[in-house]
């Protein structure tokens, strides 16, 4: 496969996520992360947390299972973190390698009630140590390569544009848009404040927006 088409598959992993479909406007996509409530259930919030704890201190004393369920909840964090800064088809190893590190690690951990700030910070580090030995990145270039099909174009416009954004406002839209996250739950999960979120989301919604114009201008 060569680099153009892995990243139409990676861009169009991207967009159906999103919700596009063929002959639909990137805009679309755009307003569907825009939909996310601005507050959350305080409730559920707790509720979370309360598990969160029971299954961290289950899992420090050997209990598989409350790890798994750990995983399950932090997976599309996790992954998306890492889906913001590394290659696509490393992200899916790394994701592994995070969980394993956090695993062995879960002991250090001084608040269950900060497992998921934690937790993101492994994965930022992780994805930072995979560019120190690889020493490359799968960056895309400012110009779109040609692609079969106005439905690839605006897949690679999608992604190029993603890619552009400072890298608080692509993690945070990448939490939003492919791993389909709302507003409450990034901030849950993250450890970042609501207010924080919506902030990420505003601003990058809107150079999303700027940075879709001049590639789509080009057309």
């Amino acid at each position: 496969m060569t680099d153009t088409a892995r990243q139409i598959d990676f861009a169009r992993r991207i967009v159906e996520k999103a919700g596009f479909q063929p002959g639909m406007e990137i805009a679309w996509a755009i307003s569907q992360a825009e939909t996310t409530s601005s507050s959350s259930d305080p409730t559920t919030a707790e509720r979370e947390q309360a598990e969160d704890r029971a299954d961290i201190v289950a899992a420090r004393f050997g209990d598989r299972a409350a790890f798994g369920r750990l995983y399950a909840r932090y997976l599309p964090m996790v992954h998306g973190l890492l889906l913001a800064r590394v290659p696509r088809e490393e992200a899916e190893d790394l994701v592994q390698e995070v969980f394993m590190q956090a695993l062995r690690k879960l002991s250090t951990l001084r608040e269950p009630g900060a497992f998921g700030g934690w937790l993101a910070t492994i994965a930022r580090n992780r994805a930072h140590d995979y560019f120190r030995r690889s020493r490359s990145r799968e960056d895309l270039p400012d110009e779109i390569p040609a692609a079969k099909g106005s439905a690839d174009t605006r897949a690679l416009a999608a992604l190029a544009a993603i890619r552009r954004l400072p890298e608080a406002y692509r993690e945070t839209l990448i939490l939003r848009l492919v791993e389909g996250m709302s507003g409450p739950e990034i901030a849950t999960r993250t450890g970042l404040t609501p207010g924080s979120v919506r902030v990420n989301l505003h601003r990058g919604m809107a150079q999303l927006r700027e940075i879709l114009g001049e590639i789509l201008g080009k057309e």
